[in-house]
């Protein structure tokens, strides 16, 4: 094993078939990408951001090996909320024995369970909604409209966040992101905690819906910025998890075949996807990625890759091998 690279020769050493093996290959295909000039968008589902896969994306996008995130607003908000109230998280290893009544003592003490972790309410999400609060008050009173990540870079942009920061800086990949000015799409963010809160202040009358950009907005700004990038460069599709993240990104492609026939763009030049979904029931989470050819999102010689396993063990392996850790 390389002392240069102890992480990457254990896992070509080791990781030699089934889902292992997929991984070397995936990992392989990533820099292949990159290695060609190739651009890579990376979709975060799921928990991402509280399971801190930040420690290891934060590194990927710092050096270059990401180029745009699609996420959740899930995975935009918790990754900032670790970032100011980590102190306040509590971990329940034993999460699998809770109890009805267990569930609702955390819900008494205001922490909100993700698996084994809670998210403290008061320290994390009321804190974001003080300081995103005087953020939409001065959109709306300029009469100015942004993306929902665009708030929250203006935020770091402040630096009002950072006598409160709880872990290193650099494991926060949101503020990895936004230091190195790569683009983020957030679709769905209604569904976030975020998007509940501003949605009340909206109920409540105090900001109109329409200073936060909508996903139609997103689609929109995404095929202008694929089509241009296309032009010089491959971009490949490295998606975590379903849903949403991975769902509303690679449509573009077709939208943009199909709907505004531009036939020439290239379609995406690399995928991979982390799932632990199974292929049935129409299941597209669980579907294979040849499906996607039926699509029009892949083609018969992009290079595929599926690994169905556990996101937060494989992703950090994978960009473990990508920069040769």
């Amino acid at each position: 094993m390389s002392r240069d690279k102890p992480i990457s020769s254990f896992i070509e050493s080791h990781f030699l078939h089934f889902n292992a093996a997929s991984l070397v290959d995936a990992a392989r295909g990533y820099k292949q990408l990159l290695d060609q000039g190739g651009k890579m968008m990376i979709t975060l589902a799921g928990a991402m951001s509280t399971a801190e896969l930040g420690k290891s994306l934060a590194h990927m996008i710092r050096n270059d090996k990401v180029h745009i995130i699609c996420c959740t607003g899930a995975n935009l908000e918790e990754d900032i909320f670790n970032l100011v109230a980590h102190n306040h998280y509590r971990r329940v290893p034993d999460y699998r024995d809770l109890t009805p009544a267990d569930e609702k003592s955390l819900l008494e003490s205001r922490l909100n369970r993700v698996t084994d972790t809670c998210i403290p309410e008061e320290e994390a999400m009321r804190h974001l909604e003080h300081h995103l609060t005087a953020l939409w008050s001065r959109a709306a009173n300029q009469r100015q409209r942004y993306f929902p990540h665009q708030y929250i870079y203006q935020l770091l942009e402040s630096g009002e966040l950072q006598s409160n920061y709880q872990i290193d800086p650099s494991d926060s990949w949101v503020l990895a992101a936004f230091e190195k000015q790569i683009p983020l799409v957030v679709p769905g963010w209604e569904d976030s905690t975020l998007g509940n809160i501003f949605a009340a202040h909206c109920i409540k009358e105090e900001f109109s819906p329409e200073i936060v950009k909508t996903g139609i907005e997103y689609m929109i700004w995404l095929a202008q910025w694929y089509s241009k990038v296309a032009q010089d460069s491959g971009i490949g599709f490295f998606q975590i998890g379903g849903g949403i993240a991975g769902d509303f990104p690679i449509c573009v492609v077709p939208m943009l075949h199909q709907d505004l026939k531009r036939t020439s763009t290239p379609v995406w030049s690399y995928f991979c996807q982390i799932s632990d979904a199974t292929t049935s029931y129409g299941s597209y989470s669980g579907a294979v990625p040849n499906e996607k050819i039926t699509w029009g999102k892949l083609d018969v010689d992009t290079p595929k890759f599926i690994i169905e396993s556990d996101a937060s063990i494989v992703a950090p392996l994978i960009f473990a091998h990508v920069l040769d850790w």
